[in-house]
């Protein structure tokens, strides 16, 4: 099964540079399994496919895709999404959310991306298209240091630079510029505030505060974070 297949049978089209993507190599992880990290994780880490190294992100293959998308259409389905909403998984969270395209929410050639949780019966808002959630992600994987599992600053590094071999053709000269720039940064522990007057302590190249007013500026997006329901009930 193919792109052009998926488009054929549940008629829609996916966005230039999703095909571009294809086109590239950039989709082609695989099928996950239980010995995919260690047998296909080592043939990619050093040619990065789309987001290989972002935290909670997994691409999934046509097959897969496939797969979801007849899941979400079931009636029976437990989500028991409104048929009028379109969603069009391509990667999805370690938990079982989906990343979509949001095809109901097409403005002019922009065709936004949500993810889709599977446990709260709403999608949240990411970007306004592909090419703003692929520079959002990656402004959060600089922020974000895998520090849980234990990923050294040398690997933390290698990880993004290799990311940024495949990636920068994609981005804007303005956004490949501004990563470059963070990349040449020393990293540094800040507080990440929440509820209560708590904080949260992370690591990485930029702050939470600084990743906002980037994506404020570069990729500005009035429905970012915004929620909304998906159940046919609500």
């Amino acid at each position: 099964m193919t792109l052009s297949d998926i488009e054929r049978h549940y008629g829609f089209t996916y966005p230039p540079l999703y095909k571009q993507l294809e086109h590239d190599g950039m989709l082609n992880v695989g099928e996950y399994g239980p010995a995919w990290y260690q047998q296909v994780y080592p043939t990619l880490k050093d040619r990065s496919t789309l987001l290989l190294h972002a935290d909670d992100f997994e691409l999934l293959s046509v097959t897969a895709v496939a797969q979801a998308l007849d899941e979400l259409a079931d009636p029976d389905d437990y989500r028991q999404i409104d048929p009028a909403l379109r969603f069009i998984p391509f990667a999805q969270t370690g938990a079982g959310d989906h990343y979509c395209f949001f095809a109901s929410g097409q403005q002019g050639g922009d065709l936004p991306v949500v993810l889709l949780w599977h446990d709260q019966e709403e999608a949240q808002h990411l970007a306004r298209n592909l090419a703003d959630f692929l520079f959002l992600m990656l402004l959060q994987s600089m922020a974000d240091q895998d520090t849980y599992n234990e990923v050294s600053d040398e690997e933390f590094r290698e990880q993004l630079e290799k990311t940024m071999g495949t990636h920068a053709r994609y981005l804007t000269a303005r956004q490949a510029e501004v990563l470059q720039a963070l990349l040449a940064r020393d990293i540094i522990d800040y507080d990440v505030a929440l509820p209560k007057g708590r904080t949260e302590a992370h690591r990485g190249l930029l702050t939470d505060m600084e990743l906002a007013s980037l994506r404020a500026e570069l990729i500005a997006y009035d429905k970012y974070d915004d929620c909304f329901a998906y159940g046919a009930a609500g």
